[in-house]
């Protein structure tokens, strides 16, 4: 099986969060890490690549930072 370039597995990863947070509603990143299993540069791209499509919202609680769906 061939391996992913870098593009293919910021899209993958962005489809896993997105399908992720269609169930859960809202995660915080920290936790995003531990459920995704990849790397922490590969899941900052892939949500790089949903905010810039306006697929995610931020919110702040204290020290964390959660994500979800854009409504």
């Amino acid at each position: 099986m061939k391996a992913l370039n870098m593009k293919e597995r910021v899209g993958l990863t962005a489809g896993t969060i997105w399908d992720l947070l269609s169930k859960k509603n809202e995660i915080s990143v920290t936790q995003l890490a531990k459920v995704v299993k990849e790397k922490p540069l590969v899941i900052h791209q892939a949500l790089g690549w949903l905010a810039r499509e306006d697929k995610i919202s931020y919110r702040e609680e204290g020290l964390k930072l959660f994500i979800s769906l854009t409504r």
